[in-house]
């Protein structure tokens, strides 16, 4: 598989210097159309659904902290 897509990468970078050198010229000689559609009836569909209710909030609450003591060596380390 790996060495198809090779081929295939070499193979557009060979296409594209012909091009750039200019041994390939490709011209659009016809421009391009999008086919006619027609849409009639059809529905949408139609759903019923519970969801869930979620109240978010804040409260001021006190809360402890523990005090933390930083020492540092007696030797100046």
């Amino acid at each position: 598989m790996r060495a198809i897509l090779v081929l295939l990468g070499v193979a557009a970078l060979i296409v594209a210097a012909l091009m750039s050198f200019g041994f390939i010229d490709l011209n659009q000689t016809r421009a391009a159309a999008l086919p006619n559609v027609r849409l009639e009836g059809g529905q949408t569909p139609k759903f019923d659904v519970d969801v869930g209710k979620v109240d978010v909030g804040t409260v001021n609450r006190t809360v402890e902290v523990p005090a933390v003591k930083v020492e540092r060596p007696a030797n100046g380390q």
